[in-house]
């Protein structure tokens, strides 16, 4: 069950990493605002033959559960999105990495307020060198360089879209019941129609870029790679294992983004991408063999 977990939990965050490459390439070929409404009304397409048999069955508890999927939909499928790329017109993406790695401390954070659960000192070490690891990949390995950053609007609306994805992550323990079909289907449903509004207005501004067939290809592996594959597993993987063990793994993200941004845009190889990916790793493998200890 845990080799399963952890496969999971890897595919999403390859994935996830992909989407950071996939919104480099995007720039000047579709905007943000419109790639994320494309991004989620391909995924909504997708899905409905899929799992929208089961949408019926389930419609009576997806209706008396109809805000909380809302807001699941809203802030870990949309807003997080709208706003990651709206961060990055404002600030750097050594800041935004950084800013992500503290999501693990604030689902763990979360977990703990709303729902009174530990973490041990092997989980707690983990954490922290995960964290450690994506800073030496966000700064270059020049940890000194990090006291030379600038904070700026991009920064306080970052970390706004990693509270969301926080939140996000720790109230999928309170969904309904349903089978996977549906609600994956009616959260997207709810990004979609959570992502109009931004849309319309980057529309309205004159600024909407509409994909070109690159901007496509992009779209399309943002839908269905980074949108309803990586979320499936990430949902089944927080059950299996818990949310705050599996919000370890979101630190593996600025990682696979620059182990691909290397290989797909030839950015070079250092010595502390190697060293940062071995701390990230070695924090996940503690955290987990300490869990698993308390739990036998």
């Amino acid at each position: 069950m845990h080799r399963k977990a952890y496969a999971l939990l890897l595919m999403t965050t390859l994935l996830w990493g992909g989407n950071a490459v996939a919104g480099k390439l995007a720039v000047g070929h579709v905007t943000p605002m419109t790639l994320v409404f494309f991004r989620w009304a391909i995924a909504v397409a997708v899905l409905l033959p899929i799992g929208g048999r089961a949408f019926v069955e389930d419609w009576p508890v997806i209706r008396r559960h109809l805000l909380l999927i809302l807001l699941l939909g809203a802030c870990g499928f949309s807003l997080f999105n709208v706003i990651f790329y709206a961060a990055l017109n404002y600030t750097t993406a050594i800041n935004v990495s950084i800013e992500q790695a503290s999501m693990p401390i604030l689902i763990i954070v979360a977990n703990f307020i709303f729902f009174r659960l530990w973490v041990g000192w092997a989980q707690a070490l983990g954490v922290a060198l995960t964290v450690v690891g994506v800073v030496i990949t966000a700064s270059h390995g020049d940890l000194a360089g990090l006291m030379r950053l600038n904070l700026n609007f991009g920064d306080a609306i970052m970390l706004v879209a990693v509270i969301l994805y926080s939140g996000y992550s720790v109230g999928l323990r309170l969904k309904p019941a349903l089978q996977w079909q549906s609600l994956m289907l009616a959260l997207s449903i709810a990004a979609l129609v959570t992502s109009v509004p931004f849309f319309v207005w980057e529309v309205a501004s004159s600024v909407a870029v509409f994909p070109d067939s690159r901007g496509w290809a992009i779209t399309l592996y943002t839908a269905i790679g980074a949108s309803v594959v990586s979320q499936v597993a990430y949902i089944r993987g927080i059950e299996m294992i818990g949310a705050n063990r599996a919000g370890l793994f979101i630190n593996l993200v600025p990682i696979f983004g620059t182990l691909l941004s290397i290989v797909l845009l030839g950015e070079d190889f250092h010595i502390y991408h190697a060293i940062a990916l071995a701390l990230v790793f070695g924090g996940i493998w503690l955290a987990e063999h300490g869990s698993r200890r308390s739990i036998a």
